[in-house]
């Protein structure tokens, strides 16, 4: 799941106006269901089903663990989070496959059903939580805050939120690269061989199905129609300018992706994250082609850890949470709320993005499906492989 960021009024004003206003089998489970009072984590709708916060913190720290699964720790500032968590609460987190999809998140929980290795929670691109909603992956639970997030921006019975959101970005590698292309039309300059990335491949990472759909709509496509944008990548594909190793932090550094289309949040953090390693990773917001979404969390239903699980979304959701997630670049779902309670971290606003095209009108259900039905049929054959 990466954006950048530049500015920060900006888009907070886009992505809040926007739906605001816008991710082993092991043996079979060993964890006991943690309760309080009679009432079950596993069932546990909020914490008040558990007897209260004090209650919920105490099952989930019997518990001991929590299980997460592709969070890398330099996305959306989640290594942080993570440290927080367990510095607040004493819970081990276990963090599978840092650099894996959506998909493989899915997977996940789908083929460990019943086993103490299956994820407890999932951070999910939006095609992606729809799907899983729709097979019944994920347990009901309304954090604290929840009446706060704005009603696009949530499954209304608790299945699945909006965490943090940001924009299609062009990351470039500015001492590699002359010039940086700013747009998806500039990424057909032939100067550009072998350079442009997407973080994943489309039929399975959200980042990558985003960028397809941010070229869909610099190219004359539209939220109903992704296919221009799949025609796009098998044009740069044609012309050697597409790079088939799936961008990383580590590619970024290493040189392997001077040109990277990803989340405004990840390239930004690239930006000064390597910095100091003599990168000058310069980052755009293509105009041409302006698309934003929102990542979302999920609890899987049969969660091994089930009251770390719902532990884990009351903190995500929190002031600290929230502005974790904002210290790593990226929006958070209850930007507009904590705005008007004074709790939002200033500096950390301040170093949002710029946004010159703001992106205001999100993917339906059905546009989600659709596009991810073109993707599936069509994106091999586009590039090839």
């Amino acid at each position: 799941m990466t954006v950048h960021r530049a500015r920060a009024a900006a888009f907070a004003a886009v992505l809040t106006a926007a739906a605001l206003s816008l991710t082993a089998c092991g043996s079979a489970s060993s964890s006991s269901t943690a309760s309080s009072g009679g009432k079950d984590a596993k069932t546990a709708t909020s914490a008040a089903d558990l007897g209260g916060m004090d209650a919920l913190v105490a099952a989930a720290k019997k518990e001991g663990n929590l299980h997460v699964i592709t969070l890398p720790r330099d996305w959306a500032n989640y290594g942080t989070l993570m440290d927080g968590f367990t510095k607040k609460y004493g819970i081990k987190i276990e963090d599978e496959n840092p650099d894996g999809s959506s998909q493989d998140e899915i997977n996940a929980i789908t083929s460990r059903k019943g086993q103490n290795r299956a994820p407890d929670v999932v951070d999910l691109g939006s095609a992606f939580a729809i799907s899983g909603t729709q097979q019944g992956l994920f347990a009901p639970y309304k954090v604290a805050g929840f009446d706060q997030i704005p009603a696009s921006m949530k499954d209304a019975n608790g299945n699945t939120y909006n965490d943090y959101g940001g924009y299609v970005s062009i990351g470039c590698d500015a001492k590699k690269v002359n010039p940086c292309p700013q747009t998806f039309a500039d990424l057909l300059n032939p100067a550009y061989k072998g350079m442009v990335a997407l973080n994943g491949n489309p039929t399975k990472a959200n980042a990558a199905l985003s960028a397809v759909w941010a070229a869909s709509l610099a190219n004359g496509g539209s939220l109903d129609n992704i296919q221009p944008g799949i025609d796009f990548f098998g044009k740069l594909k044609q012309i050697g300018n597409f790079n088939p190793v799936e961008a990383t932090s580590a590619t970024v550094q290493n040189g392997e992706t001077p040109i990277t289309i990803d989340w405004s949040y990840l390239n930004t953090g690239y930006t000064s994250q390597y910095a100091s390693k003599g990168i000058d990773w310069k980052v755009s917001i293509p105009s041409d082609g302006s698309f934003a979404q929102y990542y979302n969390q999920a609890i899987n239903k049969d969660a091994p850890h089930p009251a770390a699980a719902r532990l884990w979304e009351e903190y995500l959701y929190s002031a600290e949470g929230q502005n974790g997630f904002l210290g790593g670049y990226a929006t958070p779902a209850l930007f507009d709320s904590m705005k008007t309670a004074g709790t939002l971290d200033a500096t950390a606003v301040a170093k949002l993005p710029n946004i010159s095209k703001p992106f205001t009108t999100f993917p339906s259900q059905a546009q989600q499906d659709t596009a991810k039905t073109a993707i599936t049929s069509n994106w091999a054959k586009a590039i090839g492989g």
